[in-house]
């Protein structure tokens, strides 16, 4: 009997049962996020990869649809996005890679490794977490910000994000408000946050 092989299987069951995650057989390692198929995800108009490891995170906030807290609703609120992001904006899917819910789950967007539509001139080198809600004034519960950095730290223990990932808030990279004060305050204090801003005329971009 191979132990680890079938430590690896029985706890993927488990781990997709129970918290709707799937797991790499290779490394046996969970991999943290619910998949596109659990919410009912539509079909992306065009997928365009990039290489990684990935050199930038860039954390958004959702500002509408609002917060979240079970999985029915946190469900709704990617769907909505999606169908905001590919009908009303002529994306080729939602825009980020990655949604946190209020029910602590990591949604999956486009994935890793994917062009996003989240951030201009970053996202073919970045991943784009959305964290759903409105995070101007308040704080996103502790559950979240948990979840957004386990989903950054598995990136870098399997090597998609680069060990020496650069973190940013979306208003570094583009005029906004997201992530929203609270949250980016937040932000300020998470590993690998720098300070540095890259806006440039939004009209040529």
């Amino acid at each position: 009997m191979d132990f680890v092989k079938d430590f690896c299987y029985y706890f993927g069951v488990i781990a997709f049962t129970l918290f709707y995650v799937a797991v790499d057989s290779k490394a046996c390692d969970p991999v943290p996020y619910v998949t596109r198929d659990f919410w009912s995800a539509l079909p992306p108009k065009r997928i365009e990869h990039f290489a990684g490891p990935i050199p930038y995170v860039i954390i958004h906030h959702s500002y509408r649809p609002a917060a979240c807290y079970n999985g029915l609703q946190c469900i709704a609120a990617m769907q909505t996005m999606q169908k905001m992001h590919q009908n009303e904006r002529q994306w080729n899917d939602i825009g980020y890679s990655f949604a946190v819910g209020g029910d602590g789950r990591v949604y999956q967007g486009r994935g890793f490794n994917v062009i996003g539509a989240h951030a201009p001139r970053y996202n073919n080198r970045s991943v784009g977490i959305c964290l759903i809600g409105d995070w101007v004034a308040d704080l996103p519960p502790k559950n979240m910000l948990t979840a957004a950095q386990n989903l950054i730290e598995y990136g870098v223990r399997n090597g998609l994000i680069a060990q020496n990932y650069t973190l940013l808030g979306h208003r570094q990279v583009r005029t906004t408000e997201c992530p929203g004060d609270r949250l980016f305050e937040e932000i300020k204090t998470w590993p690998h946050f720098d300070p540095m801003t890259d806006i440039v005329d939004q009209n040529s971009v």
